[in-house]
């Protein structure tokens, strides 16, 4: 038996993604945020430069979201998703809708990124069963691709340290070479011109199968977590190609790039390629309130709806799908999104966040930058101690020393600022991160 719990201990908690022993002998703390700023226990002001994970699009503490989580829960804190339904549910899911291109016309919500990856699967899946072609159920993902960390995400996605300790995942599957190559890619703002041939691969994994028994191909448009890795020129507008020739599912894995990132509500549209399914999360509540869902073409879920109108079509669901208090936070996080024209802002400050953070090129240890939308990575040279210590100690440092956020993917920092950052506050991020990799160099 465990003793008596002690306040503030910290032992009870596993954290996740987190390198717990090293953290909890040297804590890094939040206890307040507004607009672009954490506040930590000990008052001090830490520039966010993640909108806490790839987010808080709309920055912290915005008093409209706030305000609806709070009345929502009075009027209703619940209703069941199974059989019943509530007005917000119905009019988030149709405002999200007429955000997505061509005719992603449906939504099915689900309450993050992984649970929507793998929701997409399975309607994949489901689709070709429904369709008389039960055949098609190889899925096809991408190395260096995050999808998640559920059994159907871990299986497309391209992770080692994600898969490693779990055992052989899904069987039939199969995965893209990454699109990165630093000896074509090098300091690239924007997406890289050099990589668009990549998608043809896709034809070696049809000749090696056969169409008939693939379902569906999921990529990021950006892979986020693997250090911020942007498609090639012409790679998605080639790989939807592939994909209609043979008659394969597209699924863009829109977690991250979704709702501004990229200056657009879905980076589909920044490409001019529509997805058979589009995942969402993250900056649809602009983290408020846990919340993922899936977009999906109007043919797909008329595939589905056959048989007597009284049956269940689709055998897949949560128990918080469409979560009152999720969609509530959601209608105002749109509202603020329109209001404030934040996804042209990201696109008006696209140039001038690249050139800031390109011209730290040069500084100690800097091997690569990659700029997109309101993303930067710089990857690191590995520490002699070995890869990943000095990515590690870059986020140390920025917490306790410089007073910013960041988050590091392997030895690559990353920053992903909410959309309301100012020129001056891309100009103290860029100082910061200057002062950061001096010190760990």
């Amino acid at each position: 038996m465990s003793s008596p719990s002690i306040p503030n201990d910290l032992s009870a908690y596993w954290m996740p993604f987190t390198a717990n022993r090293a953290f909890k002998r040297e804590p890094r703390m939040l206890s307040g945020a507004k607009g672009m700023y954490y506040t930590t226990p000990d008052g001090r002001r830490i520039l966010d430069g993640m909108s806490g994970l790839w987010c808080v699009n709309t920055g912290h503490g915005r008093e409209e979201i706030v305000a609806a989580i709070a009345q929502q829960a009075q009027e209703m804190d619940f209703a069941p998703p199974f059989q019943m339904g509530h007005p917000k549910a119905f009019e988030l899911a149709s405002r999200i809708a007429d955000l997505a291109p061509g005719d992603l016309d449906h939504v099915f919500f689900a309450n993050s990124g992984s649970e929507a990856v793998d929701t997409a699967l399975k309607i994949a899946l489901g689709f070709f069963n429904v369709s008389g072609q039960g055949a098609r159920t190889r899925l096809v993902g991408r190395v260096r691709g995050y999808n998640g960390v559920g059994f159907g995400g871990i299986s497309v996605g391209g992770m080692v340290a994600n898969r490693k300790t779990f055992g052989p995942m899904l069987t039939g599957v199969d995965h893209l070479p990454t699109t990165y190559n630093r000896a074509q890619q090098a300091f690239t703002k924007g997406e890289p011109e050099w990589g668009a041939h990549l998608a043809d691969e896709l034809e070696n994994i049809v000749a090696l199968h056969d169409a008939s028994t693939i379902a569906a191909v999921i990529v990021e448009p950006m892979a986020g977590s693997t250090g911020a890795l942007p498609a090639p020129k012409g790679y998605l507008q080639r790989l939807r190609q592939i994909c209609d020739k043979y008659g394969i599912l597209l699924i863009f894995d829109e977690v991250i790039t979704g709702f501004g990132r990229l200056g657009y509500a879905f980076a589909a549209e920044r490409y001019g390629v529509v997805p058979d399914m589009i995942t969402f999360a993250k900056g649809v509540t602009a983290g408020t309130v846990p919340m993922g869902g899936v977009l999906v073409r109007k043919h797909i879920y008329d595939a589905f709806m056959k048989g007597p109108d009284y049956a269940v079509e689709l055998f897949h669901g949560y128990t918080y799908s469409g979560h009152p208090l999720a969609c509530a936070a959601g209608l105002a996080t749109l509202d603020i999104y329109a209001r404030d024209n934040l996804f042209q802002r990201a696109r008006d400050l696209e140039d001038l966040w690249g050139d800031t953070f390109q011209a730290l090129r040069g500084l100690p240890h800097v091997a690569d930058i990659r700029t997109i939308g309101l993303v930067a990575a710089i990857d690191l040279d590995p520490s002699p101690v070995g890869a990943g210590k000095r990515g590690y100690d870059a986020i140390v440092e920025a917490y306790h020393k410089h007073d910013i956020l960041l988050r590091n993917a392997g030895d690559t920092i990353v920053l992903a600022p909410p959309l309301i950052i100012s020129h001056d506050e891309i100009a103290e991020a860029a100082d910061k991160v200057s002062k950061v990799i001096r010190a760990v160099a």
